[in-house]
């Protein structure tokens, strides 16, 4: 059984992929705020913001983590003339810096495993140019970046860190570019295949990266975004 951390557990792609992982592991959760569907699962849950509080709280974790999986992030669209610099910062700080903090925490428990793995999530708006998604594509730019270093930075303790880059999920962080069925049905066209993606789409690519069956697998920007990364159709 693997001690596997998942940050950003509450909702959404985080809650899905605690779902599915508590099945055979012991999952430690943390999450801004509790809910209901996340107490269900019985894990070893902490209330915590690991960009503004003090993450000491996690000094209980087991010796030996297995995996983390970073879900926090944001959607803020704007036109460029209207994003601020607060926004870059906020993006940057949510996305990247949380990453950093809870990464620098657990590294020495992750090097006691000796075949850890880190998920982390970036955006397809990173390969591909989309308008208004400046400040968000820059933070999960910067999420791959970190992500293909720490890669290089951490294989020789075979730690293995991989990016996922989904397209439009069906989550409640995306609820307000989904909340009309002439949104959802505009943005299934826009993907080759039609539709939008699933959380436990996304929360199963998780749990292989999660499986000894990736064990070859690091240093990757996997696309799981209906085609929209890749293909003009």
């Amino acid at each position: 059984m693997k001690n596997i951390v998942i940050v950003g557990a509450g909702k959404g792609i985080g809650l899905k992929v605690a779902e599915l992982l508590n099945i055979d592991n012991h999952l430690i959760t943390i999450s801004r705020n509790a809910t209901l569907e996340l107490d269900s699962l019985h894990t070893k849950f902490y209330q915590l913001d690991v960009t503004n509080n003090d993450i000491d709280i996690l000094n209980d974790l087991p010796d030996v983590i297995n995996g983390l999986v970073y879900c926090p992030g944001s959607i803020n669209l704007k036109p460029f003339n209207r994003l601020t610099t607060a926004d870059f910062l906020n993006d940057f700080n949510q996305n990247v810096l949380g990453a950093v903090t809870i990464i620098q925490k657990l590294l020495p428990n992750l090097k006691r495993a000796n075949n850890a793995s880190v998920v982390l999530f970036s955006t397809v708006a990173v390969k591909v140019g989309m308008p208004f998604h400046a400040s968000i594509a820059a933070a999960k730019g910067a999420i791959e970046g970190l992500a293909k270093s720490l890669a290089a930075e951490f294989a020789t303790t075979k730690i293995r860190v991989n990016v996922i880059a989904p397209s439009l999920t069906d989550t409640p962080l995306a609820s307000v570019l989904l909340n009309t069925e002439e949104k959802r049905e505009a943005s299934a066209k826009r993907h080759p295949l039609q539709r939008i993606g699933t959380p436990e789409e996304i929360a199963k690519l998780v749990c292989f990266l999660m499986n000894d069956d990736s064990s070859w697998i690091t240093g990757q920007v996997i696309g799981v975004d209906g085609g929209l990364g890749s293909l003009k159709i």
